[in-house]
Formats: structure tokens, sequence, C-alpha cells
């Protein structure tokens, strides 16, 4: 798999990149402060939230007030941390320091996209593109973006632009995939998440949506084999057991199907388009289940 472009989305109406499985919803993550990648444009992606770590930034902040990385590199942190308040003060902090800080521009349209305040995260990312034309994290932040608000083919666009100036950034093709399978064009998206699966090896996420897309297409057991992959990765996932037990409840491997449903049970007490699938596969309380 290259980095080309591919062809144009043969459809403009937007679907969403969810397939309703057994009435739960199946997503992937979109990216963001926690879980995959923390942040495609943030300086420091290793760095923790930790009360200690935040008192070690803040310190450097204090010997060094007019440092607008310092104020970046917390923000980051906070942002991930989830205190999104915080984070935008530091990142409008870093920007009153020096105008023309793309990365930080970038860092405040992530908080601001994880905030829903798409308007704000767009003119953002906007403005990180408008200083650094080869800015790649602002290309992917604004087109996972437009993705959320339902703009396929402005996503379409600036996803190829990121994965082009980054061909090793798994998190471009998870969400050209997405794009791809919204307009059922599955072939495409298998591809796509294939390529992602390559980059983001410990991430359950590519082998969801490569399941989904498989499911699709009626391919279950390939979809089956993905989603085994998934709930390794990830044990908590309630996305990956629903998905999964529907796999194998497609295949008729009913004992399978049967534990994973359990497994989706266990995550999320009570939650009933699980019991319904449990009980539909012939599934009995207190009974074991192999899940493998």
């Amino acid at each position: 798999m290259t980095a080309n472009v591919r062809p144009a989305l043969r459809a403009l109406a937007f679907v969403g990149a969810a397939f309703l499985v057994s009435g739960c919803s199946i997503s992937t993550n979109l990216g963001g402060f926690g879980g995959s990648p923390p942040s495609p444009s943030a300086s420091d992606e290793n760095a923790d939230g930790s009360p200690a770590n935040l008192a070690s930034l803040t310190e450097v902040i204090k010997s060094n007030p007019r440092d607008p990385q310092a104020y970046n590199v917390r923000g980051t942190v906070l942002g991930k941390s989830g205190k999104y308040q915080e984070a935008l003060a530091d990142f409008d902090q870093a920007l009153a320091i020096d105008a023309n800080y793309a990365q930080a521009y970038a860092n405040r349209g992530l908080v601001y996209r994880q905030m829903k305040r798409f308007d704000n995260a767009l003119a953002d990312y906007t403005r990180a593109i408008e200083l650094d034309a080869t800015y790649a994290p602002a290309y992917l932040g604004r087109g996972i973006t437009y993705r959320l608000r339902g703009e396929p083919q402005q996503a379409f666009d600036d996803l190829n632009k990121a994965i082009q100036l980054q061909p090793q950034n798994g998190q471009g093709y998870l969400n050209r995939g997405l794009l791809y399978q919204s307009q059922k064009q599955h072939n495409y998206a298998i591809d796509d998440f294939s390529t992602a699966i390559t980059q983001m090896p410990n991430d359950a996420e590519p082998h969801i949506s490569r399941g989904l897309s498989y499911m699709a297409s009626n391919d279950f057991k390939a979809a089956a084999s993905d989603l085994d992959e998934a709930v390794q990765r990830e044990p908590r996932n309630l996305q990956a057991w629903m998905s999964r037990a529907l796999a194998y409840e497609k295949l008729g491997e009913k004992e399978k199907a049967a534990g994973s449903y359990a497994q989706a049970m266990q995550i999320r007490a009570g939650y009933e388009p699980a019991s319904q699938g449990f009980k539909r596969v012939g599934g009995r309380p207190g009974t074991s289940y192999n899940t493998f």
C-alpha cells in the first residue's frame, strides 16, 4: 500500500462512519488526547497528566514565562487529561506570545474538536495550514473535523494531503477508510484499514473497522479474525466484543458468539443488545463459554 491518493468519493451523502450491530453503535476512535495517538499535533505525545508532571511543567513556565513552547506542552498534557478549559488557556497564552506558532493552533484546534466546537477547530486548523502548508497534523485534524461535521469531500481532500505529507501516520489511513466505509466502498476501506493496522499494530480500532467492512462484504470469517485481534488488544472494548459476537453468530459458531455476548454483558451490565444476542444464540446464564 502506498501513499498515493485514491479515487474521489463516488457519493457525497454522508451516512456516518459507524454501523449498528445488534443495536450497538460500532465506531472507531477518532483520534485525540487519550486512546490512540494522543494528538496528531501534540509536541510531546508521551507526556502524562499526573499532578507531578503538571507541577514540573508549571515550574518550567515559571522559569520561562515568555516561552510559547512551554505553554504548548502543558496545554497538550492538560488536553490529554480532559482539562479542556485549562488547555485552551495555555494555547491562548502560547499564541499571545507567538502568533505564528502553527503547532499551537493545531493543538488548540484539537481541543476545540474534542469539545465539539467544530467551527473554532476548523478555523485553528486552517490558520495552522496557512502558517505551514506542509504541516501534516493540521490537515489530518481538519480532515477529521470535516468528517465529524458530515462534509466528506472536504475531509477526503484533507486526509489525502495528510497521507501525502506523512504516509507513516496510521490515523490518516484509518479516517480515510472510515470515509470509504461510510460510502459503502468497502474494498478501498479495507485497503486503508490494512495500512492503518501495519502502522498502528497495538490499536484495536483499525481491526474493528476492517472487521465491519468485511462483514458488510459478507466475509464473516475474515471479520471474525480481525475482531479476535481487536478483543485481544482491548479486552474491555464493548464495540469489539459486540462486533465479534455478531460475526461468529453469522458463521454459526454459537459457542464463541455466546461467549462474546457474555463478555459484552460483563463490560456493561444490563446492556440489552448483548442480552438479546446472548439469548438468540442459545446462551445460558451461569454457563462458562470458550471465547477462543
